[in-house]
């Protein structure tokens, strides 16, 4: 069983930057691929960006690219998530997901374990 336990969010102009941090519990953290999706209200969750175990690729939603970075840190078993340049559009509460033995994972069904979601608003 694994748990993730997200922070980091609140509120922000737009133009400003957060940082999303996941910290996870159970063994072999390096083993599992990572990801951060967001829901706005009314909509359906989305996918943000994906990493590898080994944290050595990424992958991120078109939308996303170049303002948003995911990272991590096995030794710390931490995944985060460094927003960049927000726009209101971005406002959603933002959930990490863990799934074992994954390498870039994009669906939000294929991921096994889930955190219960950091508020993120962005101001205009």
């Amino acid at each position: 069983q694994v748990q993730l336990v997200e922070s980091g969010g609140g509120l922000v102009q737009a133009g400003g930057s957060l940082r999303l941090s996941c910290a996870t519990s159970g063994r072999a953290f390096s083993n599992y691929a990572m990801g951060w999706f967001r829901q706005a209200p009314g909509k359906e969750r989305e996918f943000v960006a994906t990493i590898r175990g080994s944290g050595g690729n990424t992958y991120y939603a078109d939308s996303m690219k170049g303002r948003f970075t995911i990272s991590r840190d096995n030794a710390k078993n931490t995944v985060y998530l460094q927003m960049n340049s927000l726009k209101p559009e971005d406002t959603a509460v933002y959930y990490c997901a863990a799934k074992s033995g994954g390498y870039l994972v994009i669906r939000t069904s294929d991921y096994e374990y889930w955190g219960q979601g950091t508020q993120v608003t962005v101001s205009s």
